[in-house]
């Protein structure tokens, strides 16, 4: 079990797991699980970091056929600006590896956006904590484990 799994349990969450066999080869990840689980693209979301000061880090979860706006997530986080996290330090503070970084059960927790169009399904599918794997969840549920918000983040 990954964190983020573990977090979903604790909470009495309903939710799904799915696997599938990483390609190694395939760095991109969010689309690899859309083909390998035969999902709708706009239903299975990335989690991305951006950093807002040399000290703070956000997340932003949006569907992976998407292009993240930095203007929208810093308007979102009430932030003169924002850009995308360092990789390596994206993995240090989520504890996460890149292609498995999940929303939930990061080893700290940050400020965390959900793109709005996730409230168009019952369900989405983000990272369960590493390659190959994903987790079917309610996105009200992510909001309130999250501490989150919904905000039109996609350029």
């Amino acid at each position: 079990m990954t964190p983020a799994i573990n977090l979903l349990k604790k909470n009495k969450c309903e939710y799904k797991i799915l696997k599938y066999e990483h390609d190694p080869l395939n760095t991109n990840y969010g689309l690899e699980a859309v083909e390998k689980l035969k999902l709708d693209e706009n239903q299975v979301f990335k989690t991305l970091l951006v950093e807002l000061s040399p000290k703070e880090l956000a997340v932003a979860v949006i569907p992976v056929c998407k292009q993240l706006s930095l203007k929208e997530i810093a308007n979102a986080l009430k932030s003169k600006k924002a850009i995308m996290a360092d990789k390596a330090e994206a993995q240090k503070v989520t504890g996460y590896l890149l292609g498995g970084i999940s929303p939930l059960g990061q080893k700290k927790r940050l400020k965390t956006i959900i793109d709005e169009s996730a409230k168009n399904y019952d369900c989405i599918y983000v990272s369960g904590g590493k390659r190959g794997l994903d987790i079917e969840v309610k996105p009200n549920d992510l909001i309130k484990l999250l501490n989150a918000s919904f905000y039109n983040v996609c350029a």
